[in-house]
């Protein structure tokens, strides 16, 4: 009776730590998945904003570029619309 009562106490004791051995081992895996797709996600968040700070410097360049044709088409208008009033005058 004693070496029955013996090892039924040495397969309950294993029994509980086997099962925390594996809680621990499977709480360290959820931290490594955890902690692998919250990198993942940090990357691609930094790649995102990467791109959307490249694409505001591009629209910045194309804004001076539109501003500097703006004022070229403007110069070109007047020097037209003077030259339009030379032939008129000649003209007459």
């Amino acid at each position: 009776m004693e070496i029955t009562t013996l090892i039924a106490m040495i397969a309950a004791v294993s029994g509980v730590v086997l099962g925390w051995v594996g809680r621990n081992r499977a709480f360290k895996q959820e931290v490594t998945q955890e902690a692998s797709g919250s990198a993942t996600l940090r990357t691609d968040v930094q790649y995102i904003k990467r791109g959307v700070d490249d694409i505001q410097a591009d629209v910045r360049v194309q804004g001076q570029r539109t501003d500097i044709l703006t004022e070229r088409v403007t110069r070109v208008e007047e020097s037209a619309k003077q030259a339009h009033h030379r032939i008129n005058k000649l003209e007459e």
